[in-house]
């Protein structure tokens, strides 16, 4: 479980999706707002979400002295630290965005293991969904349905693949909340059955 902290000193500060915030110390004040992103040209103009993301960003400023804040990630993996700026614009999963500057980098949360490609003018590749962690904008994408009526109705892989065409890199990731979701489903206890059920003491 990865944890990203970050060491600002007086007038530096880090914008982050509101809810990602582990732990800070006396150092660093907070603002949350619905304007910091875009202020910053972090996650409007720099990152766009696929799926969307959070309405309200918080930044954590160094003001008076030197100050830590920490972010968590949400499930084992890795965080990627990717470059902003002019024609650095990448599109990331729903909720990837963990923290970043303003005019330097933004760190991003990615699931389970991490497999990069480098596609090549026109190479394509069709993935689920759930498994696109991190795409350069330069990369093309086109929802499409999986082919043949028999891998619809008996594949289980769902219905839908993501296409994504080069030039550029993405990053896929081997797990994912939805994923992780469906994958314990079965063994959550049923809350129809629950209610069904009594208990005799003693």
């Amino acid at each position: 479980m990865p944890v990203l902290e970050l060491r600002l000193t007086p007038g530096e500060s880090v914008v982050a999706e509101t809810g990602q915030l582990g732990w800070l110390d006396d150092g660093v004040e907070i603002e949350t707002t619905t304007v910091a992103a875009g202020a910053d040209g972090v996650f409007d103009a720099a990152l766009r979400s696929l799926g969307g993301g959070t309405f309200f960003m918080t930044r954590y400023e160094s003001v008076s002295r030197p100050g830590t804040v920490a972010f968590p990630a949400r499930l084992p993996g890795k965080i990627v630290q990717v470059p902003l700026g002019p024609g650095r614009s990448h599109l990331i999963q729903r909720h990837g965005f963990l923290a970043g500057l303003g005019n330097g980098h933004a760190w991003l949360e990615l699931s389970g293991e991490l497999s990069e490609y480098d596609l090549e003018p026109g190479q394509t590749m069709r993935v689920h969904p759930a498994n696109v962690g991190l795409v350069e904008s330069t990369v093309t994408y086109e929802l499409g349905l999986v082919p043949g009526i028999k891998n619809k109705l008996f594949g289980g892989d769902g219905l839908f693949l993501l296409k994504l065409t080069g030039t550029g890199k993405i990053w896929l990731q081997s797990l994912s909340l939805p994923l992780l979701a469906d994958a314990l489903e079965p063994y959550l206890p049923n809350p129809e059955q629950a209610s069904g059920v009594s208990l005799k003491l003693g």
